[in-house]
């Protein structure tokens, strides 16, 4: 569903936020990468991104960190992955310059349905499902 792995970075990181947001608590882009293991300078980077993008705000300096800019209900995964990913008019197996130009290929309707169920999920799912949610990875105990 996402094409590229920087939106499902950046997806973690303010799903870490989000988990965050009930007590006004902030994180440090390491932090924040420590919490979802990933590199802190990705994080960092991510962090500014949504923060251009609206989403996040930062304080400086000891005892500042990120927060969500909204309410977990108010930002939806599209939002994050707007940021990182460009709309694509889609990949025709047959190659550019072909579905919208000629007659479409023979998966033109499915691959276009496809697009438009991740498209809506993307549209209709807030951060709000993260909240309550446990915030430890799960172990991989044997027994």
């Amino acid at each position: 569903m996402f094409h590229q792995k920087t939106s499902q970075n950046a997806i973690a990181a303010v799903s870490r936020l989000t988990e965050l947001f009930p007590s006004g608590a902030v994180e440090s882009s390491k932090q924040i990468a420590e919490s979802r293991n990933l590199p802190a300078p990705l994080v960092g980077k991510i962090l500014t991104e949504l923060s251009r993008g609206g989403l996040v705000t930062g304080s400086p300096g000891p005892g500042g960190g990120y927060r969500l800019a909204r309410p977990p209900a108010e930002i939806s995964l599209k939002d994050v992955v707007e940021l990182f990913e460009r709309e694509s008019a889609g990949m025709c197996p047959y190659g550019p310059g072909w579905c919208g130009v000629k007659e479409p290929c023979p998966l033109h309707n499915s691959i276009s349905e496809i697009n438009q169920i991740g498209d809506d999920f993307l549209r209709n799912t807030n951060f709000a499902v993260f909240q309550n949610h446990s915030t430890q990875p799960p172990t991989n105990q044997k027994e």
